[in-house]
């Protein structure tokens, strides 16, 4: 036990790092000058993209190898998809203290209690070697977040008009029904089924967490589609003003 704790706290702490040098390396490359007034936003965001990217990938190659997992998300796991799982509470804690040391608890207070529920729900399961398989489903959703994340990156560049955003906002909205809306709805439906088989700890802190991804997707469900669909494709004022997406001084998921 003692050394898949430390094998944890070293993986986690490796990616708080990485995440860390990856926001640095976005700091010496040339921003766009719409994005100029506030650097710390663009970088966050491109972190966020860049671990979207890499976790999505992940998440799907998990199945790909280990595809035994995906018939029992309790106790079945590999190595590469309990590191996965490490690696995104190093990303969540490290992007979390970004947030509270740069930006005004009363725009990211949403986003602060998102964190603070995953990492509860991922340290459960990298603790206790349990529902990793689970966590990895979870995680499936950053393949949407790498449209989500994008979006923000156009938005921030002045670039919210013409072909590539909206091709990027059709892929964005689809692969959010996918891979946000019913993996969502599956992991409560697996949850249900399969309450017999968790404690009621875990299944508590399983339901409340689902309830709570579920309400904060329906609402930026919403905010997209009245943003990118409901909406003239005629940037208005305010949507210029809009530093991260769907909602002023909010992050999108």
């Amino acid at each position: 036990m003692n050394m898949e704790l430390n094998l944890v706290l070293l993986t986690t702490s490796v990616s708080f790092g990485f995440f860390k040098l990856v926001n640095c390396g976005f700091s010496k490359l040339p921003i766009p000058e719409s994005a100029c007034r506030n650097g710390w936003k663009w970088r966050n965001i491109c972190t966020s993209f860049t671990h979207s990217v890499i976790t999505g990938i992940w998440a799907v190659l998990c199945f790909f190898r280990h595809p035994q997992m995906a018939e029992d998300l309790i106790g079945t796991h590999s190595v590469f998809s309990h590191a996965l799982v490490s690696v995104s509470i190093g990303y969540f804690i490290y992007d979390f203290f970004d947030m509270v040391f740069n930006q005004k608890m009363n725009q990211s207070w949403e986003l602060l209690f998102h964190h603070i529920v995953v990492i509860c729900c991922f340290g459960i399961a990298v603790l206790t070697g349990l529902y990793v398989g689970f966590a990895v489903v979870a995680l499936l959703v950053e393949i949407n977040s790498v449209f989500l994340h994008l979006r923000q990156i156009l938005r921030m560049a002045n670039k919210a008009v013409g072909d590539i955003y909206r091709v990027n906002s059709m892929v964005n909205l689809g692969t959010y029904v996918v891979f946000r809306i019913n993996t969502l709805a599956w992991m409560t439906r697996w949850l249900v089924l399969n309450r017999d088989k968790v404690p009621l700890f875990s299944y508590t802190v399983g339901s409340v967490g689902l309830a709570i991804m579920t309400a904060m997707n329906i609402v930026l469900f919403y905010r997209l589609l009245r943003s990118d669909f409901l909406k003239s494709s005629t940037a208005t004022p305010t949507e210029c003003r809009e530093r991260r997406g769907p909602g002023e001084g909010r992050k999108e998921m």
